[in-house]
């Protein structure tokens, strides 16, 4: 009888990720479960769909994210997270950091494995010998953070743009 297959891969496969990676990846983050904390996810979505015109990016829906965050960036030449960030702007702002232009205030309750802070992840990846060359973030301010599978309209409207941002980003 033969074993189950989830076990005989790779963490990348498994996770559903090439084994050979591309030098630049995009990833969305958030829970798509809670309106806008989807946001980045939605973005990933939307940029998977054109990956052709991307031949040496990879796009990857990541989800809540989790230390599964740390063999997806190791070793890339770039990183680009898209995630939902609480600013204290006018939702649907779209602002792009590096690592070192923000700290995080993220409280962790230390219960799950999927619950981590981005910026940690970074930091590991760095300790490692694995951080990419470079590491871009894009948080986008919400409109509400509530249990719903849909992005609110303010969001929702803007996608394209996001997406645009993002590409751009990509050309650069």
């Amino acid at each position: 009888m033969r074993g189950n297959d989830k076990y005989e891969k790779t963490p990348r496969q498994a996770w559903g990720l090439n084994e050979m990676k591309k030098d630049v990846v995009v990833i969305g983050l958030g829970n798509v479960l809670m309106s806008d904390e989807g946001i980045g996810c939605a973005i990933a979505g939307v940029l998977s769909a054109r990956r052709q015109e991307y031949p040496n990016v990879e796009f990857i829906d990541a989800g809540s994210g989790g230390m599964k965050l740390l063999h997806i960036i190791s070793g890339r030449k770039k990183a680009i997270i898209v995630d939902c960030a609480l600013m204290g702007t006018e939702p649907g702002t779209i602002k792009r950091f590096v690592p070192e232009d923000v700290q995080s205030v993220k409280k962790l309750s230390h219960y799950s494995l999927h619950e981590v802070d981005v910026l940690k992840i970074i930091e590991m990846s760095g300790k490692l010998g694995q951080s990419p060359d470079e590491v871009v973030i894009f948080g986008i301010e919400p409109q509400r953070i509530e249990p719903g599978r849909k992005l609110g309209e303010t969001l929702s409207q803007r996608l394209p743009e996001y997406a645009a941002t993002i590409e751009k980003e990509l050309r650069d």
